[in-house]
Formats: structure tokens, C-alpha cells, sequence
């Protein structure tokens, strides 16, 4: 897998991580450390991406 691959299959994830917070976020009686460890992984996420960007 290439760089650019994998930056992409980062993105997609990231992206994905965002669509599940926001659905976790709205239910009435959301699960808040599932939230938190989605929070951190997408956080994660990004890091890395920065990272690989900067090579």
C-alpha cells in the first residue's frame, strides 16, 4: 500500500469514526465511553494522517 493509500483508507475511517459520533451523540441515552474512545481513536486517526502527510 502506497502513501497516498493509505492516507486515503485514514480518511475514510476518520470519516466514518465522525458519522458514528454524531449518531451516538443524539441518541437519549447515549453511551458517553463509547463516545470518549471514538473521540480518542479519531483524534488518533488524524494524527497519523498528519504524520504521513508530513513525509
Amino acid at each position: 500500500m502506497n502513501l497516498q493509500s493509505r492516507i486515503d483508507a485514514l480518511k475514510g475511517r476518520h470519516a466514518s469514526l465522525e458519522t458514528k459520533i454524531l449518531a451516538e451523540d443524539r441518541r437519549p441515552s447515549r453511551d458517553d465511553t463509547a463516545l470518549t474512545r471514538m473521540k480518542m481513536e479519531k483524534l488518533r486517526l488524524k494524527e497519523e494522517m498528519e504524520r504521513l502527510k508530513a513525509l
